[in-house]
């Protein structure tokens, strides 16, 4: 929360409130007691003149398939109700979705002096990416410009200031000033192409904009706050931290030009910092948003589990996180004293139960169908299995989420297994691949030092058979990466790969994995997305496919 210079003489300024707050989606009633606090608390603390809210925030975003519930849209009209009752002194602009004999809309509502005032619907209908707009909403066509403190004020919704239109219409109507309620996902990069966004929107309306965007964890999502105003030449004036909730002053000079006052500018994070900050605020939202007490992971001494263990304990804290060490016959003395020093640096409760007595036990049941056939992937595959039941049965008697520690390269290629080290509910590092997770854990570690070099330097294993890593089944991780990277995220061909230098049998390999494992990914935990081309949210491509290049 920030507090204003209270010696500036209230009358010559504008007072907007920027509400960079987390809303539960589909939990109208406690989203409308928060909108209410967040609007008596700009007007008591801040002497606001009005407060700007989210996109949707009276049901949270994306609600999805919710309304397609009659009885779920009935529940927004109470809401407004409320707030044109129990709101007074100061001017709300708040995201709702609005029915009218056209059909339903994504809505922006003016409440001021117990009434809605004015309304604007969403021009532009995202239908892209993670966004599924028009199976839901009628585009609307009008702009909506309102006066306040003698100050032309326009609305717009996230998707309308991505496209010149919508924005020229409200500078046409008169708009002095631009409001842009937004609910924007968090992806790599994601901050600066927003601000070249608002720049060249301002610059080519002559008029400031303040964007106000949601914040917090919803299922693969992640919304990152990263509020801004830009003034009329598209200079930064006012950015709200990143990942953090709060209610944020801005300041407007009034007279024939509607200036934004400079205020706190949030200094941006390294890419490292701003994904690990976001995998956090996904976990402790998915965690604390479905009721969990806590979470329960498998530590193996890897890189992976260690750096899922630090996020974990970083969103919940340590009293809420359970570590469990389950040693087989091939796991080195040296996995297990670097998971112990982990859990003892970050202060959890852990437990050894090495799975030996569990694996001798499937294989003798087994025996019948394996014996006279030589070893492979089964037996491997069995042992990650007897973790995933140690691990779900912790779940069940204590309630707490299973986090799995796979990583993007693996899911991409399969490198994992089915019921097994994929058993769990949520997935943190779903979507970061293997260079990166080494990236994340030496920034980690550059604030405190929690895990032990010596995962960082050794060679990745999954210990499922002797002296195994996992570049005997892969190939190096900064090759495959590479050619994930530009595979799946990018879309390029074999071709156009081999093009560039990879070798034909190692694409031609990757891709084929790639596709094969398209069941494994479908059965797949949620998690955090930290790319625009996350599995599941993303790139959704069917199980059964001729397609092989």
């Amino acid at each position: 929360m920030d507090d204003m210079d209270t010696m500036t003489d209230p009358a010559s300024l504008l007072r907007v409130v920027m509400a960079q707050l987390d809303f539960l989606v589909g939990d109208i009633p406690g989203n409308t007691e928060k909108i209410i606090a967040a609007a008596h608390e700009a007007r008591d603390r801040f002497q606001a003149d009005a407060i700007v809210f989210p996109e949707l925030a009276v049901t949270g975003y994306p609600p999805e398939d919710l309304l397609l519930r009659p009885g779920f849209v009935a529940q927004v009209e109470p809401a407004m109700q409320r707030f044109c009752t129990e709101i007074m002194g100061i001017a709300v602009v708040v995201g709702y979705p609005a029915l009218t004999p056209k059909g339903l809309h994504n809505s922006a509502a003016v409440i001021a002096d117990g009434a809605i005032r004015a309304v604007y619907h969403k021009h532009l209908l995202p239908n892209y990416s993670v966004f599924d707009e028009k199976r839901y909403f009628v585009a609307g066509t009008e702009s909506l410009v309102f006066e306040l403190k003698g100050v032309r004020v326009g609305v717009t919704i996230c998707e309308d200031v991505w496209q010149a239109g919508p924005a020229r219409q409200a500078a046409e109507a008169g708009a002095q000033l631009l409001l842009n309620l937004n609910a924007s996902p968090f992806h790599v990069g994601k901050s600066d192409l927003r601000l070249n966004v608002l720049r060249q929107r301002a610059v080519e309306n002559n008029l400031p904009i303040l964007y106000v965007n949601l914040v917090g964890g919803q299922d693969e999502l992640v919304f990152d706050g990263d509020s801004q105003v830009v003034n009329a030449r598209g200079e930064l004036v006012r950015r709200a931290p990143f990942c953090a909730e709060g209610l944020y002053p801005v300041d407007f000079s009034l007279g024939t030009v509607v200036e934004p006052l400079s205020g706190e500018i949030a200094p941006e994070l390294s890419e490292e910092a701003a994904i690990y900050q976001a995998i956090v605020l996904g976990v402790r939202d998915y965690v604390n948003k479905n009721g969990f007490p806590g979470a329960v992971l498998g530590l193996s001494g890897g890189i992976d589990s260690a750096l899922t263990l630090a996020i974990a304990v970083d969103a919940l804290g340590p009293e809420r996180v359970e570590a469990v060490l389950m040693p087989s016959r091939y796991t080195a003395e040296m996995s297990n004293s670097d998971a112990e020093q982990e859990a003892q640096i970050l202060g959890v409760k852990y437990h050894l139960m090495p799975i030996e007595p569990a694996f001798e036990s499937f294989l003798s049941i087994l025996q019948p169908v394996l014996a006279g056939l030589p070893p492979d992937s089964t037996e491997e595959n069995i042992q990650a299995r007897c973790r995933g039941v140690i691990l779900m049965g912790i779940s069940n008697k204590t309630g707490k989420l299973v986090l799995t520690t796979g990583n993007k390269s693996e899911t991409a290629v399969g490198y994992s297994t089915l019921y097994g080290d994929m058993a769990g509910g949520f997935a943190p590092i779903k979507d970061v691949l293997k260079t990166l997770v080494y990236r994340l854990a030496v920034y980690r570690n550059s604030l405190s030092p929690v895990i032990p070099q010596r995962v960082l330097d050794r060679p990745p294993s999954a210990e499922l058979r002797p002296d195994q890593t996992d570049q005997d089944s892969l190939p190096p991780y900064e090759v495959l990466d590479a050619i994930l990277q530009a595979y799946v995220e990018e879309d390029h061909s074999v071709e156009e790969l081999v093009s560039v230098g990879f070798e034909r049998v190692v694409v031609e390999r990757v891709a084929r994995l790639v596709i094969l494992n398209e069941y494994k990914r479908r059965q797949a935990a949620p998690g955090v997305r930290i790319t625009p081309r996350a599995f599941g949210r993303d790139r959704r491509y069917p199980i059964t496919s001729g397609f092989r290049r």
